[in-house]
């Protein structure tokens, strides 16, 4: 039996719930016979390194005459004594990802070889001319492609997503019936994969004008509408998430408990704490998913005492909590300062998972107590609990500040590390914007990004670089951070080891 509920909202029509949990509407796509027509024998080379000094040379002959007549650009190129393979053909999609003529031209040429192209390649091809927006020259490969029988779901993701992307709506309609021209059929499994891409980039409005337009050849099912759905949730429409919802309803399909917590995480995401709960409260068979969920949320906005109203009611149920629950409510207690609970807590947990430690962690630097959030650090290392790339960013922030370290001595000025980074990694474009925006006093000075900070230091260069700024850390007293940094390069240099013998086993 199928209720509505009615939030106070100014909806004319409100989502409703099935109250069980209902069976995944999961679409298995190889249920659906797509009626491709064959393609081609195009076996593909085998894969062969690619000489990179050929490549450079192709690319700066593709780069200086892109402008050029077509014949002496071709004139140039089979001067180049180079082997056209299809990883050849990549790593020039790969050079120029953002600039379509480059890679059209080297298409044009490679016509004139012994060249035959794959799924793959066109597919590189056809991704960068849409990610350079040339809406012209996309559609004009798209029928090239399907004359030449290359078209795949990849090929419908990439064309669409780039035309729903420019607002060419009607051409993204056209694409269907293009493609079933040429023999490749309206397809449901393929609207799914291409319905799922859409709202995965917010593109939820033109997924669903897609959807209506399509609606007399393709009949969407219970998948369709379960991404639709998801897609709105992560705009924050809940209006048309709930107009979707009652047609799912309507047209007889079951909303599986995937859509309900959705729907009652974009509630809570937006404030909407009351609406959310009743809907919560709606659903007769709850299980470990939704339980979770509501008590992150609950503990999020501090609301301890309705945390543990649902925690006391799940263990009355059966259900038995998880590492991410208990981790929860220790942050909870945490930001509320009750800390001897928040310890009892993760205590009694027999196997604490990275959730509970970061729990602890993030509740502790709330309270401004970095060391102690440290000492946490060194224990779940001690017990074997891998710490992760966000767990070093939480430790930094609560050391450093959000806005990071500024000092007079070099070696702990992140500022001036992080934009040594930027220049190291090639990024010296991003580099001078930094230090542009530092100098001028007038403007807020930027957010320190520890990430990117983490991420450009991350090779062979970051695991000296670590050693020796723990031990220089250390000669200041920061013994903390001096142990966050050596145990990061610790990790860097144990990355490196593993990359360098999985490199060995494939050359041997």
């Amino acid at each position: 039996m199928i209720r509505r509920l009615q939030f106070h909202t100014p909806l004319k029509r409100i989502s409703s719930v099935h109250h069980r949990l209902f069976h995944s509407t999961t679409t298995n796509y190889s249920d659906y016979n797509t009626p491709c027509p064959p393609s081609p024998a195009t076996t593909p080379d085998p894969l062969t390194p690619v000489n990179p000094s050929h490549l450079l040379r192709v690319c700066t002959i593709l780069y200086q005459q892109q402008d050029s007549p077509e014949s002496r650009l071709h004139t140039s190129l089979s001067r180049c004594d180079f082997d056209l393979t299809h990883e050849f053909f990549l790593q020039i999609c790969n050079k120029f990802p953002y600039s379509w003529k480059p890679v059209y031209k080297f298409h044009k040429f490679s016509q004139t070889q012994t060249f035959n192209h794959t799924p793959v390649t066109v597919n590189k091809m056809l991704d960068v001319v849409g990610k350079s927006r040339n809406i012209d020259l996309l559609w004009d490969l798209i029928n090239e492609i399907g004359h030449s029988r290359l078209v795949t779901d990849k090929t419908y993701k990439i064309a669409i997503k780039t035309l729903a992307s420019a607002r060419e709506m009607k051409k993204c309609v056209e694409f269907f019936h293009v493609m079933n021209g040429f023999g490749y059929g309206y397809n449901l499994g393929t609207l799914n994969k291409v319905i799922e891409t859409l709202c995965g980039c917010k593109l939820a409005e033109e997924a669903k004008h897609i959807v209506l337009k399509l609606k007399e050849w393709i009949k969407p099912d219970g998948f369709t509408y379960k991404c639709l759905i998801r897609g709105f949730c992560d705009v924050g429409d809940l209006v048309e998430a709930s107009k979707i919802w009652n047609v799912m309803v309507d047209e007889g399909f079951d909303v599986d408990i995937d859509g309900v917590e959705k729907m009652m995480e974009t509630l809570f995401k937006t404030n909407r704490f009351d609406e959310a709960m009743k809907l919560f409260q709606s659903i007769d068979d709850l299980g470990l998913s939704t339980y979770k969920l509501v008590i992150h949320w609950m503990c999020k906005k501090g609301k301890l005492g309705h945390a543990r109203k649902v925690f006391d009611e799940m263990r009355e149920r059966g259900i038995q909590p998880d590492c991410t629950i208990l981790g929860s409510l220790i942050y909870g207690f945490l930001s509320n300062g009750r800390i001897r609970e928040a310890y009892n807590i993760a205590e009694s947990i027999e196997r604490p998972d990275i959730s509970v430690y970061h729990g602890l962690i993030k509740g502790l630097l709330r309270l401004k107590k970095a060391n102690e959030a440290t000492n946490v650090f060194r224990e779940m290392i001690r017990r074997g609990c891998e710490p992760t790339m966000h767990t070093y960013v939480m430790l930094l922030q609560g050391h450093l500040g959000k806005r990071g370290r500024k000092g007079d001595d070099p070696l702990i000025n992140f500022d001036t590390i992080f934009v040594g980074g930027l220049v190291k990694a090639g990024k010296s474009l991003e580099a001078s914007k930094y230090v542009e925006r530092v100098m001028n006093r007038g403007v807020e000075v930027p957010r320190f990004d520890y990430n990117k900070f983490l991420h450009y230091y991350s090779n062979e260069e970051g695991v000296v670089m670590f050693d020796v700024m723990s031990k220089k850390l250390r000669e200041v007293g920061l013994f903390d951070l001096g142990d966050i940094f050596e145990r990061y390069g610790q990790k860097m240099a144990t990355r490196e080891k593993r990359r360098d013998r999985s490199n060995s086993q494939i050359v041997t």
